[in-house]
This record gives C-alpha cells, structure tokens and sequence, in this order.
C-alpha cells in the first residue's frame, strides 16, 4: 500500500462508519444496548483510522484539485463543502455522546445522539460521495 492508495482506504472507512451508525441506530430501537454500544465504539474507531489516514495522506500528499466542469462542479463544492463544517462540527458532539453513553448518563447521551447520529451519518456519506467524485469520476 502506497500514499496514492489511501483515499480509497478512506472512502471505505467512511463507507464502514456509516453502516456502523447505521446497524447501531437499529439495535439500540431494538432495545439491544450491547450490541448498539459495540456498532457505536466501531464506528468511532474506524472514524478516527480514517482521520490519521486522511492527515497522513494530505499530509504526504497535499490537495488534489477537482478537475470536473459544468454543473457537477457545483455538485461537488456543495458536497464538500458540507462535508467539511460537518465535519468539523461533529467532533465535539461525537465525544460528548460516547462520554455520556460511558458514564452511563443514557437520557444526556440521547439528547445529544439524536443531533450528532444524523450529522455523522452525513458525513460519513458524503466522505465516499466527495471520493468518488474527486478520484473515480471520469
């Protein structure tokens, strides 16, 4: 595995957290809180392999420019662009969740949850649509 083959390393970490959160969510509806407790710790942990992965890759690797014109462009600087705050802004309400649900504080967990699942969930999607734009469209 070189650099070059990190973004597709991403995008299917990406793809793997949002079916995590998405087993998660069923199971926790389905009243199976161990279960929902590991799908949620794996999708934290695969979320934070691909933040190193992404810091290493750009890191080594720089940007790479969108080459793509007309109205995908569009479509792609909207994606990203929602990616990127997202992205930014999920941090904080990711950590606070998983501290709560640890702690055992189950009704604070919820309250936050209910924000960051969705928000996560979007992120997670929209890191494979931001990929397959940027590195397999063509």
């Amino acid at each position: 595995m070189t650099f070059r083959d990190l973004p597709t390393l991403n995008a299917a970490l990406n793809a793997t957290a949002a079916a995590l959160l998405l087993v998660g969510w069923w199971l926790i509806r389905h009243g199976r809180r161990e279960a929902h407790r590991l799908a949620m710790l794996g999708a934290f942990s695969v979320s934070t392999l691909f933040l190193v992965s992404y810091l290493v890759y750009h890191f080594e690797v720089g940007s790479v420019r969108f080459a793509g014109q007309g109205a995908i462009r569009a479509v792609y600087f909207t994606v990203l662009i929602s990616h990127t705050v997202l992205a930014v802004a999920i941090l904080p309400l990711v950590l606070v969740a998983l501290a709560r649900a640890l702690r055992g504080r189950f009704d604070a967990h919820r309250a936050v949850a209910r924000y960051a699942l969705p928000l996560w969930l979007w992120v997670s999607v929209s890191g494979v649509l931001v990929y397959w734009m940027l590195y397999r469209r063509g």
